[in-house]
């Protein structure tokens, strides 16, 4: 008897338990509609029915089948599901059709909590002016295919004279993950252009900080491509969340006082400039958005996720930002303004009552000017 089925056959297993053993950051970024999240390293020693089918999915299938093996071992009526969640989410994309849908929603239900904001950043710090050409960056993940709507209404707005080329790297990504890409963007009328690296092959061997350096290595090759095209701007889709968490982060585990910042001009590409036009958009608003969308991303297309642990939340820096924003979410039940309160903090920096500071010229220290002021 197989003990593998197909997303398709997931109907006729209509009271069996569906198992997601992805870690919980994953799982909380898009599931199976109706699974469990229980992480592989927990799966299997809990405490599972054993009158029920039990249905084990990972993210490619990868090590689903084995983990389903085992618990057949210790009795349990268990099977894994093809493909995984990859394979699952290619299937609910095909040939699905969103854009009219996503698009209203942005007019309607989300106008204030995404839509205005992202209008304010624009004007509030500047971000597009008349005649840039931007490169809008896709990962494939939420944050980035919620950007790249969010500029093709901004061009249906035409205030000024400004063009946007929707700017796909592909790293090396496995087959089924550049499907799923791809898919959505189809699904919702995204003209990507896709270009080819081999980032993934590069940092394979890399044992420290593998995810940094991929990170450093994707925005130099997208400065690069996007300069090629004729941008002068590249937009990434970091949103308020990361922003807050990352002045924490500074202050909590670097020492310093610093944030991410709405605009940054390249160092190594002259004529080059970074924009984060989702500065003032809250994360849960965006996962609010893709959710009535009913929108499904992979929350990392690197292929090595599923058999290595360098985007696991286990991972250094991950596992430090997730710690920040359990830290945060904790903070927000006594102080409900306690997120404000974090990002005003750098937007309110009196220089005369901080210890020293940094700028291009060098540290400034308060003993420096102390006696010039006298009481």
């Amino acid at each position: 008897m197989s003990r593998t089925i197909t997303a398709p056959e997931l109907k006729d297993f209509g009271d069996a338990m569906l198992v997601d053993i992805r870690d919980s950051s994953a799982f909380e970024y898009g599931h199976i509609s109706g699974a469990v999240n229980i992480p592989q390293e927990q799966v299997l020693t809990a405490e599972l029915p054993r009158d029920r089918k039990i249905i084990i999915y990972c993210k490619g299938g990868i090590i689903s089948g084995d983990i389903a093996e085992q618990l057949c071992d210790k009795g349990y009526d268990a099977y894994e599901l093809a493909g995984g969640y990859v394979e699952w989410l290619r299937g609910k994309m095909e040939q699905r059709d969103v854009t009219e849908a996503v698009e209203l929603s942005l007019r309607k239900k989300f106008k204030k909590s995404i839509w205005c904001k992202f209008t304010k950043a624009i004007n509030e710090y500047e971000l597009v002016q008349p005649n840039d050409k931007i490169a809008v960056c896709i990962s494939g993940g939420k944050d980035s295919m919620l950007m790249a709507k969010l500029f093709q209404e901004l061009k249906r707005h035409d205030k000024f004279p400004f063009e946007v080329v929707f700017l796909v790297m592909d790293p090396g990504y496995s087959p089924e993950n550049r499907r799923v890409i791809e898919e959505n963007a189809r699904s919702m009328s995204i003209p990507v252009h896709i270009f080819e690296s081999d980032i993934f092959d590069s940092v394979y061997n890399i044992e420290k900080n593998p995810c940094y350096i991929c990170a450093r290595m994707r925005r130099g090759y997208l400065y690069s491509h996007a300069k090629a095209l004729g941008c002068n701007k590249i937009a990434l889709g970091h949103h308020f969340d990361d922003v807050i968490e990352t002045i924490l982060m500074g202050m909590l585990y670097g020492g310093q006082v610093q944030t991410m910042m709405p605009k940054l001009h390249s160092t190594n590409f002259e004529g080059m400039e970074l924009i984060r036009p989702l500065y003032l958009v809250r994360e849960a608003e965006i996962k609010h958005w893709r959710d009535y969308n009913d929108l499904h991303f992979i929350q990392c297309a690197c292929k090595f996720t599923d058999t290595c642990t360098t985007c696991d939340p286990d991972s250094r820096s991950v596992s430090k930002r997730l710690e920040i924003k359990n830290l945060i979410a904790e903070l927000k039940k006594v102080n409900p303004q306690v997120e404000k309160n974090i990002f005003r903090s750098v937007e309110n920096v009196n220089v005369n009552t901080v210890i020293a500071y940094k700028d291009n010229e060098g540290v400034h220290r308060f003993t420096d000017k102390y006696d010039d002021v006298k009481k």
